[in-house]
């Protein structure tokens, strides 16, 4: 019996990614975005099929990537935020908001949709997590390209 198989690779040779970043609390956006940009050019993205979005805040990250889908060019999109919990119930409204919609719009769109919005209790864990040896934003770029392949593999 034949069992098939679909994974993706971690080579970024040929494809075309879309970044879309918030600037709110952009010391720490910053960071995830120059975790990911490293990631994608040593995996061997080249400059001219990387595209960047700045929005003004996570929750207006779904809108913009769902406008760059319709581009069609894309092979994966890419979602860097951070999301740092204050004294107002704000940021569960705009945690629940936007992850709803970056899912949602990763099923719609037949597209990976990487979510790499940081989600934290604390500025501290923010930093923890853009730092250079925790950079989530690192992760969402390896994982937007095996995404971007196992979604080529699969169509």
């Amino acid at each position: 019996m034949e069992i098939k198989k679909w994974e993706g690779r971690f080579e970024g040779a040929g494809l075309h990614l879309g970044l879309v970043v918030s600037r709110f609390n952009q010391p720490i956006t910053d960071a995830l975005l120059v975790g990911a940009l490293d990631v994608l050019t040593k995996k061997g993205v080249r400059s001219e099929d990387i595209e960047i979005a700045s929005v003004p805040g996570a929750f207006e990250i779904p809108g913009v990537v769902n406008q760059m889908a319709q581009l069609d060019r894309f092979d994966a999109l890419i979602c860097l935020g951070a999301v740092i919990q204050g004294e107002t119930p704000h940021f569960e409204y705009i945690c629940s908001e936007v992850s709803r919609a970056i899912g949602q719009l990763s099923l719609e769109l037949g597209l990976p949709v990487i979510f790499g919005v940081l989600t934290t209790s604390t500025l501290e864990q923010a930093i923890a997590r853009s730092s250079p040896q925790n950079n989530k934003g690192a992760e969402a770029a390896m994982a937007a390209i095996e995404m971007a392949h196992l979604y080529n593999s699969i169509n």
